[in-house]
């Protein structure tokens, strides 16, 4: 009894499942650990596919302001229900991820924003670093790729 507690644990750990979930996918694969891991993966990933197309219109909006307005950011964060919206952890999340914006102090908030002399200045930086540190062609292209990606 010991191990299928063990398994079970097992198994919430690595696919976020229910006890009872755990349990029924041990029953139905016969005990078998990859068994019921399989199931159990397979199981979230169908949950997964359904709520892919579900609407999130209920949200937060957060706004940081720092150095006396000097910076600031505006984040919205979306999700279903109303009462997730309101909770402290969403508002603690949204405020985290604009002072994580504001740290990173980024340029542009698009891709599509940035002007493409400013891309150009960057890929070949970018490329005269890699060819600077002795790096063949085909790795400086791959460098500048990822750069720029």
């Amino acid at each position: 009894m010991n191990v299928t507690i063990e398994i079970i644990k097992q198994l919430r750990s690595e696919t976020g499942a229910g006890a009872m979930e755990c349990r029924k996918a041990l029953e139905q694969g016969n005990q078998s650990y990859e068994e019921a891991l399989a199931y159990l993966q397979e199981k979230v990933a169908l949950m997964a596919a359904k709520q892919a197309d579900r609407e999130a219109l209920e949200g937060r909006i957060e706004v940081y302001s720092h150095n006396h307005g000097r910076i600031g950011v505006m984040v919205e964060i979306n999700t279903e229900t109303e009462f997730a919206s309101r909770s402290e952890v969403l508002r603690h999340f949204a405020h985290e991820i604009a002072l994580q914006i504001a740290a990173a102090a980024p340029l542009y908030v698009r891709d599509e924003d940035i002007p493409e002399p400013v891309l150009d200045e960057q890929a070949l930086a970018a490329a005269e670093k890699a060819r600077k540190a002795g790096k063949c062609e085909k790795v400086v292209e791959q460098i500048v790729e990822g750069v720029l990606g």
